[in-house]
């Protein structure tokens, strides 16, 4: 893995994935809106940058040529079929046997048996009904995306992420293949750490063709899961 594509590279998940992908020595090249370019001006003469939309073929095609792995931030933005247009132009456009990570939230569900809580069904809802009102966001757009991803032959990982908090890395989340798992129980990542993730899984062959769900490794539920894990090994 030597050259990385990173689309919707502007955003806070993709400057995150931007600087990871730098300290393991990846050349780096990114996708965004030629107003947002201005937002990377810190990693000038380090990325190469193709401005643009992301779901614009035309420019995707031509970031993706020659890269061995493609990150890319679905976002539902609009009503235009953003999350889902990006979502074929990568699939259509990346190298063969390229790694493609995608990122979205634990909404996603791959085979239907993810078990939400009360809180989860409620925030989601909430959330869904104000971006339709408001116009801001199709969520049902990154439901496409990923279906269309999930149907895909190509090596997928499609990581799922919790809500999201700021500040400084706490080391590589664990993750677990259906939300209700008694790990994720803690609903809570950093930032930094979904976007470690989303390199991590550039490398991690384990990771082809799941949708992880992610949850940061020093929260409460995970530190039960480890001590849980512990306990049944030693006895």
């Amino acid at each position: 893995m030597k050259r990385i594509c990173i689309i919707g590279i502007s955003g806070k998940l993709g400057q995150y994935m931007t600087q990871h992908a730098l300290d393991r020595g990846f050349d780096v090249v990114g996708v965004c809106r030629p107003e947002s370019v201005g937002k990377l001006d810190r990693f000038k003469g380090r990325i190469s940058l193709y401005p643009g939309r992301t779901d614009d073929p035309s420019v995707v095609s031509q970031a993706v040529k020659g890269c061995d792995g493609v990150l890319t931030v679905l976002a539902p933005w609009g009503f235009t079929d953003y999350a889902s247009g990006t979502a074929r132009a990568v699939l259509d456009h990346a190298e063969p046997g390229a790694r493609l990570i995608f990122s979205c939230g634990l909404h996603i569900t791959r085979d239907g048996k993810d078990r939400y809580s009360l809180r989860q069904r409620l925030v989601f809802n909430v959330l869904t009904f104000f971006a339709w009102v408001t116009r801001l966001a199709d969520i049902s757009d990154q439901v496409r995306a990923t279906d269309m991803i999930f149907a895909s032959d190509s090596d997928w990982t499609v990581v799922r992420g919790p809500e999201l908090e700021e500040g400084a890395s706490e080391g590589l989340p664990l993750w677990s293949s259906h939300v209700g798992d008694p790990v994720l129980a803690s609903d809570i990542v950093r930032r930094t750490d979904f976007a470690l993730f989303m390199v991590h899984a550039l490398t991690d062959d384990r990771l082809i063709r799941e949708a992880p769900a992610i949850v940061s490794r020093k929260s409460a539920s995970a530190r039960s899961h480890a001590m849980a894990e512990a306990v049944s090994v030693h006895g």
